[in-house]
């Protein structure tokens, strides 16, 4: 049988040496004059039943890599986007309390009949997302007839509530809200952040709230507008 290259896998150990032969480990009869250290590259050839190393090649026994192991798999991403209808509209005066004649969502005060916070409930349904990171995050808004028919700058609020209270909502954080004229709709987005906060449990909602009382506006609520503030949340995993 030809002679062949394999691999000490172990230091010399009395007679004999471990190696890798053809990729399997085998026991190699070592001349006693012949030191074999762990990954030497041995000539060794079959006789009979024995395997046999008669030298050893290369100057040195080569440099195991850094690191042979197989890099990590890359984590697998995954995307969609959920559509939430709110479980409610609605807008609360402090001295009235909830509306019950519409479910608009209002911004301000009319006249002297309180100073209005409109409130956008979405219950539990963006926790089902619970895990997700958000990556986008969008309404849709109508205004309808009340107040300045131009466009009025308004404030949007992150509240806490995924349902109506029994009194005033709490709110969170606020940004700028969508700016339209009596007519027009729009998709707005929302802060992502916010959707967040919703996914995670922490929030519950939105709200328009203003604490002059100013601009006076009107947005369509679920009973005018069946798109009104249905929120769409774009997510990943991974």
């Amino acid at each position: 049988m030809s002679a062949l290259l394999a691999t000490a896998t172990a230091a010399k150990s009395g007679s004999t040496v471990t190696a890798n032969v053809n990729g399997v480990i085998t026991v190699v009869q070592v001349a006693r004059d012949l030191t074999v250290a762990s990954g030497d590259v041995l000539v060794v050839q079959r006789i009979g039943r024995l395997w046999f190393a008669l030298g050893r090649g290369f100057t040195a026994a080569p440099a195991a890599p850094e690191n042979d192991s197989p890099p990590d798999p890359k984590p697998v991403v995954t995307t969609g986007s959920l559509v939430i209808s709110p479980v409610e509209t609605r807008s609360y005066r402090p001295t009235w309390g909830w509306r019950t004649d519409n479910d608009d969502v209002y911004q301000g005060e009319y006249g002297s009949n309180g100073n209005h916070t409109g409130a956008v409930f979405y219950g539990t349904k963006p926790r089902s997302l619970d895990g997700a990171t958000v990556v986008q995050a969008t309404v849709k808004v109508k205004r309808i007839s009340a107040g300045t028919y131009a466009a009025q700058s308004t404030t949007m609020r992150l509240m806490t509530q995924a349902a109506k209270p029994s009194g005033a909502p709490t709110l969170g954080s606020s940004t700028s809200g969508p700016s339209l004229a009596v007519g027009a709709s729009t998709t707005f987005a929302i802060p992502n952040s916010w959707a967040q906060a919703m996914v995670d449990g922490t929030a519950g909602g939105l709200a328009f709230f203003d604490s002059d009382g100013s601009p006076y506006v009107r947005f369509a609520g679920r009973g005018t507008w069946s798109p009104a503030f249905t929120l769409t949340i774009s997510w990943q995993r991974g």
